[in-house]
């Protein structure tokens, strides 16, 4: 028996008036998905507790069937784990985007996606400009996507449950005052912050493509080692994760999977789909339960371009979704599903709280009546989870209805 779910990241929308009043979903020409529909069934599900900020550390953790409520406990350390990074037990990791602020507004997030060099070069600013015998460090990562580390010695930890920080992606185009960390350990962030736009300011970085340089680092996600059941030992398959974030790198690293690193795979919109949907039927002959994330589809709504969106999606139907089903298949008994982690909204630009649509089809899954892959559809069946983490255990079952 196999196994494969493919995570279009926030793929699920409200309406759009320039869509003809159809989400991107509805608007996509997603043969292969709307097929996984007709043969299996669908519904929603709820990945993100009102209680947590809608992201995906939140939304795929809960996808892959842990509680988020007692099993979360911050983006960063996710992210660390994808590096091989190991924290302490009184250690903790913030995420350090390199942002460009403009007139006290979040202009880029992700600076215009600043070439992985030149951010190296910048965090190694950062950290010469700490003080010797600091507690913190500054690690390099992929273009705008950084950390920082909290190395404690047990005497008191940095932050609180009252610490509160804001994803730099959910204030684009907003002033940036009205967002900045508060509770325990905000002055230490705020600080970190305001330091990071003197030493840009001093500093001559270069941009290969002569983009435009990030102005500040943005600190945010803070959280300390996670506790995640094996998935092996809980589910009886060995896994695997193909993706281009190092959020979900880390997520699977922790749960046991093996991660599949994919040329190309680039996180945005660029990414070569294709490669990646070759990885995911090659790593079926190797594992039992193969997952495909792309962060693409996330990427358009943080952007708030619909046509982007539909064609993204549709890249992940036509060269993901289609070969992965067809080497399933060739393969006797399987399973695929496919589900989105949250959704992203084109409207506001930002992660969003609520149900998304899922597809599920293969050996022991009674069908419904389902004909398409979409909110709407997935809705008119009348099956919901309302706690996401649930659906692997169905997905996983002898028999899934």
């Amino acid at each position: 028996m196999k196994y494969a779910l493919v995570i279009p990241d926030g793929v699920a929308d409200e309406p759009q008036k320039r869509l003809g009043q159809r989400t991107p979903l509805q608007a996509a020409d997603l043969p292969n998905m709307d097929a996984v529909a007709a043969a299996g069934l669908s519904g929603l599900t709820d990945n993100v507790p009102k209680s947590l900020p809608s992201g995906s550390d939140v939304g795929t953790m809960s996808l892959f069937g842990s509680d988020p409520l007692t099993e979360h406990t911050g983006r960063a350390p996710l992210e660390a784990a994808a590096q091989g990074i190991e924290l302490g037990p009184h250690d903790w990791a913030v995420r350090c985007n390199l942002v460009q602020v403009a007139v006290g507004k979040m202009k880029s997030f992700t600076a215009e996606q600043v070439p992985t060099p030149t951010a190296h070069a910048m965090v190694a600013a950062l950290q010469e400009s700490l003080p010797a015998g600091s507690p913190w460090e500054f690690v390099p990562g992929v273009s705008y996507r950084n950390l920082l580390l909290y190395r404690g010695d047990g005497s008191a930890a940095p932050f609180a449950g009252d610490t509160t920080t804001t994803p730099p992606h959910d204030i684009t185009d907003q002033p940036i005052g009205a967002f900045l960390p508060t509770g325990t350990g905000a002055d230490l962030l705020n600080d970190l912050m305001v330091q990071s736009r003197e030493v840009f300011a001093e500093h001559t970085f270069e941009r290969p493509d002569g983009g435009p340089l990030p102005t500040q680092a943005w600190l945010w996600g803070q959280g300390s080692t996670p506790r995640l059941r094996n998935f092996r030992e809980r589910f009886g398959v060995r896994g695997a994760v193909i993706t281009a974030v190092d959020l979900l790198r880390g997520i699977g690293r922790l749960l046991g999977w093996d991660v599949i690193e994919v040329e190309g795979a680039t996180g945005y919109l660029d990414t070569d789909y294709a490669a990646k949907g070759r990885a995911a039927v090659a790593a079926l002959d190797g594992h039992d339960f193969v997952v495909v994330h792309v962060e693409a589809t996330d990427e358009a709504s943080h952007e708030g371009d619909a046509k982007a969106k539909v064609r993204a999606v549709e890249n992940i139907d036509r060269h993901i979704v289609g070969p992965l089903h067809e080497a399933l298949k060739a393969r006797g008994d399987y399973r695929l599903l496919v589900c989105p982690d949250h959704p992203t909204f084109l409207r506001t630009k930002t992660h969003a709280h609520g149900y998304v649509p899922f597809a599920c089809c293969g050996a022991g899954v009674s069908p419904d009546s389902s004909l398409t892959y979409d909110e709407k559809e997935a809705a008119m069946t009348g099956r919901r989870i309302e706690d996401g983490f649930r659906l692997m255990d169905r997905f996983f079952a002898a028999e899934m209805a």
